[in-house]
């Protein structure tokens, strides 16, 4: 039973950093795309790919937090990580980790490739 715990959430006002990070906790291969989502509370507002990488460390990013986000992994520590940088009130977000042992994932971006989730560390970004 895989199962992924995110921590590092909380609250910050715009211009401030955070690290979220991501415990993978059971068995998962190496060839595994690992991502992060988030989920704004407006009304309609659907999930949202912010990154992912891959294990070549590989990377993509969604083109509002290029510049700014940096998705890494530590696979001796079974940990992924996401360093949020020059944060936004737009970032608000519950912001979950997700894994894919198929890779389809890191090719597509898509959430639906994703077998495996956390419940989500809230991010909130005050102007």
């Amino acid at each position: 039973q895989v199962q992924l715990v995110e921590s590092g959430g909380g609250s910050v006002q715009a211009g401030g950093s955070l690290r979220l990070s991501c415990a993978v906790h059971g068995y998962i291969r190496k060839t595994t795309c690992m991502g992060w989502f988030r989920q704004a509370p407006a009304p309609g507002k659907e999930r949202e790919l912010v990154a992912t990488i891959d294990n070549y460390d590989q990377t993509r990013y969604t083109d509002s937090v290029k510049g700014r986000f940096t998705i890494s992994q530590d696979n001796d520590k079974n940990t992924l990580y996401l360093q949020m940088n020059s944060l936004k009130p737009e970032d608000t977000a519950m912001y979950s980790c997700a894994a894919d042992p198929q890779l389809y994932g890191c090719t597509t971006g898509s959430a639906g490739y994703f077998a495996y989730w956390g419940r989500g560390t809230q991010v909130t970004v005050s102007s």
